[in-house]
């Protein structure tokens, strides 16, 4: 019996978030607009995911409100997708499965530790900044390098970029 597509007769907040966000590549897509990637071919190189799969899952991100489409070039037309206020609030889930992995799958530690970019403390689990005192918005986050990133030998952009401090959503060249 083939698996069904969705999550029909499923009266759950739930099974409407992974109607959203549910398949294989679509959160790694949205971590890498948190990161700053904003461009298609950015995106495939990072995660080498395939283009029909990845042309797929932003046309998705787009039509559910994630991710905005915008044209950055007219000739030839280019476009680049932004997180939206609604894609911006899947930080706190999206961080909390990356450490959870972080505690339980990782060989060397975490790949990824995120800062308060005031004050340059390192975060709790739930983006809170003990010197601050508060929960720090994905604004005014860096991600830095972590111990577990030590074996990363990807040479695309967005890996090259971030083996060094930089700040949640602002662009990677």
């Amino acid at each position: 019996m083939a698996l069904g597509k969705n999550y029909d007769g499923q009266d759950c907040s739930l099974a409407k978030v992974l109607e959203v966000i549910g398949e294989r590549w679509t959160l790694l897509v949205v971590r890498d607009a948190m990161y700053g990637v904003r461009r298609f071919g950015d995106f495939q190189a990072h995660l080498d995911i395939p283009r029909a799969v990845l042309s797929q899952r932003l046309g998705a991100l787009v039509e559910a409100g994630v991710l905005d489409r915008r044209r950055y070039q007219d000739a030839p037309p280019r476009d680049e997708y932004v997180l939206t206020p609604m894609g911006r609030e899947l930080w706190l889930p999206v961080v909390t499965l990356a450490q959870w992995g972080d505690r339980h799958l990782a060989t060397h530690g975490p790949r990824r530790l995120y800062h308060h970019v005031a004050c340059g403390t390192r975060l709790d689990p739930l983006s809170h900044c003990g010197a601050c005192g508060r929960a720090v918005p994905l604004d005014e986050i860096e991600v830095r390098p972590g111990p577990g990133l030590i074996k990363d030998t990807r040479q695309d952009q967005v890996s090259l970029a971030l083996r060094t401090p930089h700040r949640m959503l602002d662009p990677i060249p």
